[in-house]
């Protein structure tokens, strides 16, 4: 608790700096050129204060549990495998990381279904598209995505390989889906990728990629440490794309057996 009180003010003060130049410009922009009182002045300066508080409080909750906790699951499922790599000549083996691959992808699946700012996405793209695009269908369809994404990062830690060529080519997946998808689903997909790296999911899983950098032999933190939040983003794109084509043909496939069962 003691610990608590001390690292709060410093986290408030800087929550404070960074959202005054927001307000200033709020402000300005609304007494200097569209020249009116700001409406409700009492709630929207308790609602700030509101905001304040809470975006000091979790960046606090940020440094004392959500970090720590990425890192030090990192470094526990990584520390036997790290001793093997250590003891043997031919130094790190993939396949002796197969349950940090298995962390990775069930921690991104979870974070993604609760990352608040894509169930706000869900919910609006089924509002906007008459219940044509479900919200839980969207929703695991990205987090599959982020799940597939993350496991395939930490692999990319594991065996020191080039970031650029998973992203070239994960890109380059989504060009061609993007060319075979119907025009309507294609802003929501990239939108998909996007929603992912926020609040839930961007501190778990970058604790992750540095906990697992820091704890394999050979490997630089600040170099393999960081990306996943890249493989975060593009894979969404791919799955809901997928999802879309998948469901695409299945109705088509469906509707051809109704037919063929018409016909005389």
């Amino acid at each position: 608790m003691i610990e608590f009180l001390h690292t709060l003010p410093p986290a408030l003060l800087s929550t404070v700096l960074d959202v005054a130049p927001i307000v200033a410009v709020l402000t300005l922009f609304q007494l200097l050129v569209l020249r009116r009182r700001l409406p409700n002045l009492r709630r929207m300066a308790a609602g700030l204060v509101c905001v304040l508080l809470g975006l000091a409080l979790f960046l606090v909750g940020l440094e004392n549990a959500l970090f720590p906790i990425g890192e030090t699951m990192a470094r526990q499922l990584t520390a036997h495998a790290a001793t093997n790599a250590l003891s043997a000549a031919g130094g790190v083996d993939w396949r002796d990381y197969l349950l940090v691959y298995a962390f990775g992808a069930a921690i991104g699946f979870a974070t993604t279904v609760a990352e608040p700012s894509l169930i706000a996405v869900a919910l609006k793209a089924e509002e906007v598209s008459g219940g044509t695009i479900h919200a839980w269908g969207l929703r695991i369809a990205v987090a599959v995505g982020v799940a597939i994404g993350v496991s395939l990062g930490c692999f990319r830690i594991v065996t020191g390989t080039p970031l650029p060529w998973y992203i070239i080519a994960a890109y380059a997946i989504v060009i061609v889906q993007t060319f075979r998808s119907s025009r309507t689903i294609i802003p929501l997909a990239y939108d998909s990728g996007g929603v992912t790296t926020s609040t839930v999911t961007v501190p778990v899983v970058a604790a992750l990629g540095l906990g697992l950098a820091a704890s394999i032999p050979g490997r630089n933190p600040l170099i393999e440490g960081f990306g996943l939040i890249a493989f975060a983003s593009v894979f969404p794109i791919m799955t809901v794309l997928g999802y879309a084509l998948g469901a695409s043909w299945w109705n088509r496939w469906r509707s051809a057996g109704a037919t063929e069962e018409v016909e005389p």
